[in-house]
């Protein structure tokens, strides 16, 4: 391969379409970039890396994965998305920070561990209140139902629909070590999933949570009022930026008409054509291929990876 040419690495978990069409796609364009699998099986000190860019699709998932990914970065490789940003993100820290710019949230509250791992003692934990008030959060949070879930995480993992303290009590007693945030439901009328791709390409999608997986996208172009619309995709952008995200799923719930950023933490968001449709498949392949593209020649400006949500909010 000639020196000239640049290599674009793709990471991946179990996901079998869009990868091999990511990869048809930058290698047909013939554009002096070419994409293929990474393969690892150890890394030594400081090492050099090949890639100009890598995708990451499932470090979130294999510990070592996200170690070499670090040193990537530190080599020069542009890595979509940011191990460093990634491995410091949370869903609490998010919904404060789109408190801070402004974006609708659902009123969200941290919550102490249910429980802790073994050698945590008694005065590790005195400077908690006990027990939790949690008529106070409640009332925050403007009266059942409400939504707990983890403070990291995805996949819809012990995420629970609460309707009184009963449940509230015995979902929580479930959830173990996990930091978990108790949100306030939001009755949506109208749900969208916003693809964003580079922090500037929004593709907004219908989507109907209570569909049966993986068929929860629909096909409906029309499914948002122009304004609704526009909001919707400047909103999208904005929280990309904040948190550097390159490759992200923001979603809003709707509700007379005033959209609530639910969940926008996705950088590792589902490609699958059976989950995005042929419809909206090839979009998702052919802007990440302009976006990898673009990175690996160095023709277009990506914005700082860390703390840009302060430079933000500061504005």
């Amino acid at each position: 391969m000639s020196d000239d040419v640049k290599r674009i690495g793709v990471m991946v978990g179990r996901e079998w379409s869009w990868p091999p069409a990511f990869i048809e796609e930058v290698n047909q364009r013939q554009a002096g970039v070419v994409a293929e699998y990474l393969t690892i099986g150890g890394t030594c000190m400081n090492e050099a890396n090949p890639y100009a860019v890598i995708v990451d699709r499932i470090s979130h998932e294999i510990p070592y994965y996200r170690t070499y990914l670090k040193n990537a970065v530190l080599q020069g490789t542009i890595v979509v998305n940011n191990p460093f940003w990634w491995s410091a993100d949370d869903k609490f820290f998010g919904a404060c920070l789109l408190d801070k710019l402004g974006i609708s949230h659902a009123k969200t509250v941290a919550l102490p561990s249910h429980s802790y791992i073994d050698g945590v003692v008694t005065e590790s934990l005195r400077n908690l209140t006990y027990p939790i008030p949690w008529e106070e959060h409640a009332e925050y949070l403007g009266g059942f139902p409400f939504i707990l879930k983890p403070a990291w995480g995805g996949g819809f993992k012990k995420v629970y629909k609460i309707h009184n303290m009963q449940e509230l009590w015995n979902a929580y007693n479930e959830t173990g070590t996990e930091c978990m945030m108790l949100q306030q439901f939001i009755d949506w009328e109208n749900y969208a999933r916003c693809i964003v791709i580079g922090q500037q390409e929004v593709l907004p999608i219908k989507f109907d949570a209570n569909l049966p997986w993986p068929h929860r996208y629909v096909v409906d172009d029309h499914f948002l009022a122009p304004d609704l619309r526009e909001l919707i995709v400047k909103w999208a952008i904005q929280i990309n930026q904040a948190l550097g995200y390159d490759m992200n799923t923001v979603e809003f719930a709707i509700k007379d008409n005033v959209p609530y950023a639910i969940d926008f933490t996705n950088p590792a968001p589902d490609f699958e054509i059976t989950s995005l449709t042929d419809h909206y498949f090839p979009w998702v392949v052919q802007k990440m291929a302009d976006l990898c593209i673009d990175l690996a020649l160095g023709q277009r400006q990506r914005a700082q990876a860390l703390s840009r949500w302060d430079a933000l909010i500061s504005a």
